[in-house]
């Protein structure tokens, strides 16, 4: 996912985020507005229990670097 459609995703739940926001940060924040927590890029060992997560197949890519 490229960070302007994360942007667009964002305005969806009413968030702004700041200059300088990162995506992954930025991903947190909408985590957080889902109601899920803000693990994205955090998975241990490859696991995460949040496979309804929108994030969820990145998220899994990234935590394994």
């Amino acid at each position: 996912m490229k960070m302007q459609d994360v942007r667009k995703l964002g305005r969806k739940f009413g968030l702004k985020f700041p200059v300088g926001t990162t995506k992954i940060q930025a991903i947190r924040m909408i985590q957080k507005a889902e109601g899920y927590f803000d693990c994205f890029a955090r998975a241990e060992n490859g696991y995460c229990s949040q496979k309804e997560c929108l994030f969820y197949e990145e998220c899994l890519k990234l935590s394994k670097k």
